[in-house]
């Protein structure tokens, strides 16, 4: 399925509330796959590939307002009028800003791995490897996610896991992804005080993009959140430990349903 833009959509099925998924950068829609297939049993669960990553096509224009209005429309397609919002790394960024635009329509928040707007030193980061992607390509950058966003347990003992991340940089289009790094080093932090839904906030304790201190820094800006800390994990929560962040992810909408019966 594919809507406005040329975005890629992949409907996971389910029945019952929509819940959108959003991946950070240098993912896919395969970013959640785990978790959507324990979600789709109380959900209608949508995913889709970001503007420029992944089987989106990108554009001249690649920024997280950009995503934030392609996150609407996505929505608006799956007929939502309110919805559920999961989102990892760059992913949390789009889905504050759209809680903070459209508050009546964003029923919760499930955030892993979490910032709201990257320290200068990422920004200067973000731009180097903007250009490192266009003129190098992905296997380098690649190389030093794997080594530097997951934990000592999830390359150790779970190479499969280090190797999907692997892969799902070495799929991006450089140029695409170049210009999400470049519209990550320009976000700004979302106004957490018209964030009025409840928020699940989860890190790893090895995340070392958004370590557990800045989950703690996000949450006490928040009048209804939670957080968990995931032992052993990186950066790549959704899929260093799919089976912990499903867990979480399952009693937050229990405790969402059993609060509104």
């Amino acid at each position: 399925m594919v809507v406005r833009r040329g975005l890629f959509v992949e409907d996971f099925g389910g029945r019952g509330e929509l819940l959108v998924l959003v991946h950070g950068l240098g993912g896919t829609t395969n970013t959640w796959y785990p978790q959507s297939q324990v979600l789709k049993r109380d959900f209608h669960v949508i995913g889709f590939d970001l503007a420029g990553e992944g089987r989106s096509l990108h554009f001249d224009s690649i920024s997280i307002q950009s995503h934030v209005d392609d996150l609407r429309q996505v929505v608006r397609e799956a007929g939502g009028t309110r919805v559920h919002l999961a989102g990892h790394s760059m992913g949390t960024v789009i889905c504050q800003h759209f809680a903070e635009q459209s508050s009546e329509q964003t029923a919760s928040l499930a955030l892993a791995g979490a910032l709201q707007q990257p320290p200068d030193p990422a920004r200067k980061a973000l731009g180097e490897r903007a250009a490192k992607a266009r003129a190098e390509g992905m296997r380098n950058i690649a190389d030093a996610i794997v080594a530097g966003g997951t934990s000592n347990d999830t390359r150790t003992n779970q190479p499969a896991a280090a190797a999907f991340v692997r892969e799902s940089l070495m799929g991006q289009n450089p140029e695409g992804y170049a210009r999400n790094c470049e519209a990550l080093a320009q976000a700004t932090a979302a106004d957490l005080s018209r964030v009025a839904c409840p928020v699940l906030l989860m890190t790893g304790d090895e995340d070392r993009t958004a370590p557990p201190d800045v989950a703690r820094a996000i949450a006490s800006n928040l009048s209804n959140s939670e957080v968990r800390i995931i032992e052993g994990c990186g950066h790549w929560t959704p899929v260093e430990r799919p089976k912990q962040v499903s867990y979480a992810m399952t009693l937050f909408y229990s405790r969402i349903r059993r609060s509104m019966a």
